[in-house]
């Protein structure tokens, strides 16, 4: 009988033990993030909201697009991060899926009269063919033009939106959504572009063809300088099962109110 005894508490111990482990690994888990600063909001509010839910950890690295590619196709991360398409030598090896859709912001600094402009006006100012504010109806005060950095998403998204690949004329170009819009505030001369999910009240933001960016006017294509948000993934191997649950979340109707709160508009699903 006391041997029967002895068995069984051993039994519970070492069950104990397994829960304990579990509970631990479950806490251990993680799933890396990897690229676009303009994101940043984005898979905060969802990376958040999961762990909330499941205890797994989201790690984010905001290194720009065009690294978070790179570090998938690397094997660094396990999840990229993009807000530009894929080029066609990327998709080769990769997956690209919408999983929201950012207005870039045309933002100017809050002294600025300027309060609409077409996508031909925003091409010539950052071409260089219009230099100062009083061409397009602002002050006699000469045009700053602030941008990103060449490896960036919202770069790409912006020229290829305005048509001015290779053909802008930069005063300054930023590592990150932040300082453009840190830049353009400071500055009553600059102009600049960012995602309409980073933008706040420091700086304003122009109305584009009469247009101004929001959910309604994103969603139905009406504001002319969108992008997509992209998870990027790996054709030759499968995510692990940890990564795979926090996709499938990021894809699935639940993630879409906090893709709102975030400043994005979620895909339909």
């Amino acid at each position: 009988m006391k041997i029967i005894k002895k068995a069984m508490i051993g039994a519970a111990a070492v069950a104990v033990l397994f829960s304990i482990a579990g509970c631990s690994d479950k806490s251990e888990q993680t799933v890396s993030t990897d690229g676009s600063t303009s994101m940043e909001s984005v898979i905060g509010f969802l990376s958040e909201a999961y762990q909330e839910k499941t205890g797994v950890k989201v790690t984010y690295n905001p290194t720009g697009s065009g690294a978070g590619i790179q570090a998938v196709q690397e094997n660094r991360c396990d999840i990229g991060l993009s807000s530009r398409v894929l080029k066609d030598e990327e998709s080769e090896t990769l997956n690209g899926t919408v999983i929201a859709y950012d207005g870039i912001a045309i933002i100017v600094n809050p002294e600025n009269s300027v309060a609409d402009m077409s996508v031909e006006q925003i091409a010539q100012i950052y071409t260089g063919e219009i230099d100062n504010w009083q061409d397009v109806g602002g002050n006699d005060s000469p045009i700053v033009c602030i941008g990103r950095e060449a490896a960036s998403g919202t770069r790409d998204g912006f020229e290829s939106v305005t048509g001015t690949e290779s053909k802008c004329k930069y005063a300054q170009e930023l590592t990150s959504t932040g300082d453009v819009i840190q830049t353009v505030a400071s500055n009553p001369n600059a102009i600049g572009y960012a995602s309409l999910a980073s933008v706040g009240d420091s700086v304003k933001i122009l109305s584009v063809d009469g247009i101004i960016p929001s959910e309604e006017t994103i969603l139905s294509g009406a504001y002319p300088v969108q992008r997509g948000f992209l998870l990027v993934t790996p054709k030759d191997r499968n995510l692990s099962e940890t990564a795979q649950n926090f996709y499938d979340f990021c894809m699935s109707s639940e993630a879409d109110e906090l893709i709102r709160k975030a400043g994005a508009v979620p895909v339909e699903k």
